[in-house]
């Protein structure tokens, strides 16, 4: 049995930075409240200047440039690659860490989780896929002006940036088609 849940990006609410250097629009949460208490959590943040990232000790992070030229981490000292749109870069969520823009302001899409509570796997598509998945959560997030997905015998279109929650307790079909973050979260 699978429960779909299609959240839309006109209806994602913004919450401050935990550092308090910005703004971030969250997707979806597995629970808590405020900044605390999740065990996983997607969000979207818009950076305007190089600086320092919140610090979430115990939570591993997953971050991609969803829009802009890209930018370097410096994490615990050391510079990552130049991080390109959909270039995924995972990071521990206690690490010291700070970006530098390349070439202005950017939007980034980020995964939280906490790997003592959950195992996840995130990958970008960028054609027609048909997958089967047995994760107990899975997200499917477009970056796609209008994307497709048919999980099982339910049939979804999503928009830009919206994105689409399936709780299963089985075997789900999935067929997309446009370009997305697919997103697996099962317990760990």
């Amino acid at each position: 049995m699978s429960s779909f849940k299609l959240l839309r990006a006109a209806d994602y609410p913004r919450m401050p930075w935990k550092n308090g250097g910005g703004s971030t629009e969250e997707i979806t949460r597995d629970g808590g409240d405020g900044l605390e208490g999740f065990g996983w959590r997607l969000s979207i943040a818009d950076i305007g200047q190089s600086g320092g990232f919140s610090s979430f000790a115990g939570y591993q992070r997953v971050i991609t440039v969803l829009q802009g030229t890209g930018m370097v981490l410096t994490v615990d000292g050391t510079d990552s690659r130049e991080l390109q749109p959909f270039d995924a870069f995972a990071f521990q969520g206690d690490s010291a860490t700070a970006c530098t823009l390349v070439g202005g302001a950017i939007r980034d899409f980020n995964l939280i989780y906490s790997p003592a509570l959950y195992r996840a796997r995130l990958q970008w598509l960028d054609a027609p896929q048909r997958l089967f998945t047995a994760a107990r959560t899975v997200l499917v997030f477009s970056v796609a002006d209008t994307l497709t997905v048919k999980a099982n015998t339910s049939a979804q279109i999503l928009g830009l940036y919206d994105c689409l929650q399936i709780e299963t307790d089985g075997l789900v079909e999935l067929n997309i088609d446009g370009q997305c973050c697919l997103i697996e979260i099962s317990p760990a």
